[in-house]
């Protein structure tokens, strides 16, 4: 490789790595497609290298263990949250209710705003449903549980999309 080429390849490495660093940063905000932004980087970090011809077969096993990752990762922050919720007794409707509301105060604010307006509407629509104050923290605070335990299962799984990442790059 000539020097500009290995400049413009210390580049994309440099820059897939921000992004990722962004996707895994960005998992405390729930409507922030974290895993995917983590996934996409690797995708386009994959396209770039197979058209350089640098692809080896070791780093299509690790771009296929970032993608099994990437797919399991989407779907498990709705598998714990929604289980954590559903414990509690509190029906999908306000579940759904909780997520509309938080997703058009993020659009409308900011994510952190939507952040809050969820557990915040989520706890309003359970205590019009349920009529007591105590029954409706519990389904609020089951979705604060929830929530904790979804972002510490999202943040192992994006780190090791991005540790396996590094291991792809470094090797």
């Amino acid at each position: 490789m000539t020097d500009m080429s290995l400049l413009g390849f210390a580049f994309i490495k440099a820059l897939t790595f921000v992004f990722m660093l962004i996707g895994l940063g960005g998992l405390i905000i729930p409507i922030f497609p974290g895993i995917i932004i983590i996934w996409l980087s690797a995708l386009i970090y994959a396209i770039v290298s197979t058209l350089a011809g640098t692809m080896s077969g070791w780093d299509w096993f690790l771009f296929a263990l970032i993608t099994i990752l990437g797919v399991f990762g989407t779907v498990v922050d709705n598998i714990i949250l929604a289980a954590k919720l559903r414990q509690t007794g509190t029906p999908w409707k306000s579940i759904i209710i909780a997520y509309v509301v938080g997703l058009v105060v993020s659009l409308f604010f900011t994510p952190l705003v939507g952040l809050l307006a969820t557990p915040a509407a989520l706890y309003l629509v359970e205590y019009r449903r349920l009529k007591d104050r105590s029954l409706a923290f519990e389904s609020t605070k089951a979705f604060l549980i929830g929530f904790g335990w979804t972002f510490l299962a999202l943040f192992a799984i994006g780190g090791t999309m991005v540790g396996l990442w590094l291991l792809w790059v470094l090797l």
